[in-house]
């Protein structure tokens, strides 16, 4: 029998590592990004085309490279990094694998630019998938000057799966994002298309943070900073009134590198337990510096899973510096009490002396002594009529008859009191014939209004309200590139947004029926809904807004319904094509049965 295991071809296996290491556009710009920062560099540019479909290009005034290094730098496993297995456990720079260039020009056309400092000459590079094009001395600024060309091009699957450039721009700005936040004494730029979406001077980390998100964040941050023998944290938590439903801005970094870490965003949370209410998350930029023998990066080859030697130390570290921050900057929101008809409380004073009080009592009073007014009937005349109709058997009411189970919402709907209760603000309470039935009434109102906006939607029935002050809201980089996408839809829904520039807006009405909602609070929970669902299908995505927009416009929990107001909501539930579920799989209504309440009265 004939041998059939065969060793692969170098350029077979650099696409087979590529699949790894090289998703997407943004894991080119995120490898030669953090290359750069390793090679010391000071300004950084990054340029995309077509959100990097058709080029990606890298610009840095770091060490550079030597002809033969330039080479080198292409093969699989070569590397400046680290020289032995040991070095993994002390890592000081972003990349250790020497997989990168390898898996990028595996599946692209490269060209490097490369000059050392101090040199006069330089070395041009190409490659193209794997296969070396040529090399020759040229002419060039000191640093590297990478562009990646036509990426997946031998590939034609990967690049078949590859998303929308909205999408992949996000993708990018991103990671983006990550690298910039972490180096705030480099300069960075990022175009697309050749118009410039960052530009981020050097400076501190709490300047870096308004650069890229805004200057609006700066009053919502408060520092943290904590220094132990095992580890040091510091860094910036929000307040407990920045927080948000969605698109909460959260970054964890350990020694200089972006990781997602469930755990740790656990510990952050709990540290805000009853001052942001259930289902918010408070923004946070919480930089680890770990010694580098007690974290392993080397899990995965995107290294963003980083595992802890002292895991639950540092959990209860960071638990007690985020309360301390907020208990520090006295951010805890305070209790203020009505003090309309409180007891005057008097001031203490020493030369006041108190008066003995006083008691008084009968010295005659004596409780054996019988008394001389004559005792009160106890049986009260005409008892009988108190026990008139006892001989009457008392039939239960129609409405308690318990309903097949193949009754419908218009069975239920026909049989309910027209009375009803609300309990604590927050239900609905009403008699049916099975039972008695409890409804959400926010949920309710969401179901409602979600299908009603979806009609709307269907039939551009849409109608604007102007407001009085018109409000600016403004949008990070990954924000901006979507609305692009979505600003059409906000327009058939009524909005009407002006761009100003740099990213901000201007909100000139919104749709009619809103009234009391916070304009630019609803405008920015659209946009990161629409973040979150990532989609590109309008069909979704006007999905997505009117469920935001119901969830904005319906009644809260707390306010005091009138039994018109009540009866309105039952009647348009039932009339909804689901009346169980709101459009997020949340329960709308429950029926305590009959036998139940009887059950429980025994």
């Amino acid at each position: 029998m004939s041998d059939i295991i065969q060793l692969l071809p170098d350029s077979v296996a650099n696409q087979i590592a590529a699949g790894e290491v090289i998703q997407r556009p943004a894991s080119v710009i995120k490898e030669l990004v953090e290359n750069a920062v390793d090679a010391d560099a000071h300004v950084i540019h990054v340029l995309v085309v077509d959100a990097g479909r058709t080029s990606i290009q890298v610009i840095d005034d770091g060490k550079g490279m030597s002809d033969t290094d330039a080479r080198l730098a292409f093969e699989r496993h070569a590397t400046s990094k680290i020289r032995k297995a040991d070095d993994l456990f002390s890592l000081h720079t972003m990349g250790f694998r020497g997989e990168a260039l390898a898996s990028i020009a595996a599946v692209a056309q490269v060209e490097l630019k490369t000059c050392q400092r101090g040199e006069v000459l330089g070395t041009h590079l190409s490659i193209s998938g794997s296969r070396f094009m040529g090399q020759e001395p040229c002419s060039c600024a000191e640093g590297c000057n990478i562009m990646v060309e036509n990426l997946f091009f031998n590939v034609p699957a990967r690049r078949k799966f590859l998303k929308s450039n909205s999408t992949e721009l996000n993708n990018i700005i991103a990671a983006f994002e990550r690298i910039v936040l972490v180096y705030p004494n480099i300069s960075f730029t990022l175009h697309s298309n050749g118009s410039e979406l960052l530009n981020l001077k050097a400076g501190n980390l709490r300047q870096r943070i308004m650069d890229v998100f805004g200057k609006r964040v700066n009053q919502d941050l408060l520092p943290v900073k904590v220094d132990t023998t095992m580890c040091r944290i510091s860094g910036f938590v929000g307040k407990p009134e920045s927080a948000r439903k969605k698109g909460a801005l959260q970054f964890f970094f350990v020694n200089g590198r972006y990781m997602k870490h469930p755990y740790f965003h656990k510990a952050v949370q709990n540290a805000f337990e009853r001052l942001v209410p259930t289902g918010e998350q408070v923004p946070y930029f919480i930089y680890f510096e770990v010694p580098p023998q007690d974290i392993d990066v080397n899990i995965h080859p995107v290294k963003t899973e980083i595992k802890f030697e002292n895991e639950q130390a540092i959990w209860q570290i960071l638990t007690a510096c985020v309360k301390e921050s907020v208990g520090l900057f006295n951010d805890v929101p305070s209790i203020s009490f009505d003090e309309h008809g409180h007891p005057d409380i008097p001031v203490f004073s020493p030369t006041d002396h108190p008066t003995v009080p006083k008691t008084s009592y009968d010295p005659q009073y004596n409780p054996f002594k019988p008394t001389s007014h004559a005792s009160s009937k106890s049986v009260p005349s005409q008892w009988e009529t108190l026990y008139e109709g006892l001989n009457q058997r008392n039939e239960p009411s129609d409405l308690f008859v318990e309903p097949s189970d193949e009754a419908s919402g218009e069975d239920i709907i026909a049989e309910k009191s027209p009375t009803h209760y609300q309990y604590k603000g927050r239900y609905i309470m009403t008699a049916v014939k099975s039972g008695l039935m409890i409804i959400d009434q926010h949920r309710a109102h969401v179901r409602i209004l979600y299908e009603q906006y979806l009609e709307q939607q269907r039939k551009k029935q849409w109608t604007s309200q102007k407001i009085l002050f018109t409000e600016m809201v403004r949008f990070s980089p990954s924000e901006r590139v979507l609305m692009e996408k979505i600003e059409p839809v906000l327009t058939d829904m009524g909005f009407e947004l002006s761009d100003l520039g740099q990213g901000n807006y201007a909100v000139n009405a919104i749709p009619a029926g809103l009234e009391g909602v916070d304009a630019v609070a609803l405008v920015k929970d659209m946009v990161a809904s629409a973040v979150e669902s990532g989609t590109d299908a309008r069909e979704e995505l006007d999905k997505s807004m009117a469920l935001t927009l119901a969830r904005n416009a319906a009644i809260p929990y707390g306010q005091v319904l009138g039994n018109e107001e009540m009866e309105n909501i039952v009647n348009s539930l039932f009339a909804c094509s689901n009346v169980n579920y709101t459009p997020n799989g949340k329960l709308v209504l429950a029926i305590l049965k009959q036998d139940e309440i009887e059950q429980l009265l025994r």
